[in-house]
């Protein structure tokens, strides 16, 4: 685990306060329509970002400040991409497909969220990891512990997730193909990839031109399943 020194709730050395990207956040929802494909992966991804913010206050995590790091960098990922698309430039593969798709009418809420989790951590959560490193000087397996318990966070919120967005009664019937769209991709494993693509682009990092090759394709690899989920689909009834 990275080592911090801590007085208190203040933190010796750097650190990186996590309210400015929930404030950014916020600031969305003014900006957006809420039936936006954007805004609806918005408000899920507030909901995470303060919960995380919660939990670093709280003391649930042993190292604060690697984990207000990562919850940072992780962030940010997002952030670059919205403002990078709000100024006419295109969106990453793993992004493209939900601000393609994001005021398509076919499209339901619970799609939205959930191509927008694909991209944050199929794509983005990698990266976040890799650049924390850089900041606090570590290696991966430094940060492993952090990693596991914003991952169960995340696990916990989705559950949430699909109860808010999920359309109709209880359970879904049978025939919906939503049903079936949902059993095609699974947050632990898409988790469970961003670790060993993390793992991997750290031991490629002395090799650029690999490590960006790298970071290419699993950016396409993650696009298409972005593009899988928002397949529009008829509605049963």
């Amino acid at each position: 685990m990275a080592q911090t020194q801590q007085t208190g709730t203040g933190y010796i050395g750097q650190f990186t306060a996590v309210d400015p990207v929930v404030d950014r956040m916020r600031s969305f929802r003014s900006t957006w329509h809420p039936a936006d494909g954007v805004a609806v992966f918005n408000r899920v991804y507030l909901t995470v970002t303060e919960e995380i913010g919660h939990a670093i206050e709280a003391g649930t995590f042993a190292d604060r400040r690697a984990a207000a790091t990562l919850d940072v960098r992780f962030a940010e990922r997002y952030l670059e991409v919205v403002d990078a698309v709000a100024t006419g430039c295109p969106a990453p593969a793993c992004w493209r497909p939900l601000f393609q798709y994001r005021r398509h009418p076919g499209v339901r809420p619970l799609q939205f969220a959930l191509a927008g989790i694909n991209a944050h951590i199929g794509h983005d959560l990698a990266l976040a990891v890799v650049d924390s490193c850089r900041t606090l000087d570590c290696a991966p397996a430094e940060l492993e512990d952090e990693f596991d318990r914003v991952g169960d966070i995340l696990v916990l919120l989705e559950e949430r997730i699909r109860e808010e967005l999920m359309p109709g009664p209880d359970l879904l019937e049978v025939a919906d193909p939503l049903t079936h769209l949902l059993g095609c991709w699974s947050l632990e494993r898409a988790r469970d990839g961003a670790w060993l693509a993390a793992r991997s682009m750290w031991q490629l990092r002395g090799l650029p031109d690999l490590a960006e090759e790298f970071r290419e394709r699993l950016d396409r690899s993650v696009g298409l399943v972005g593009r899988m989920l928002l397949t529009p689909l008829a509605r049963c009834g």
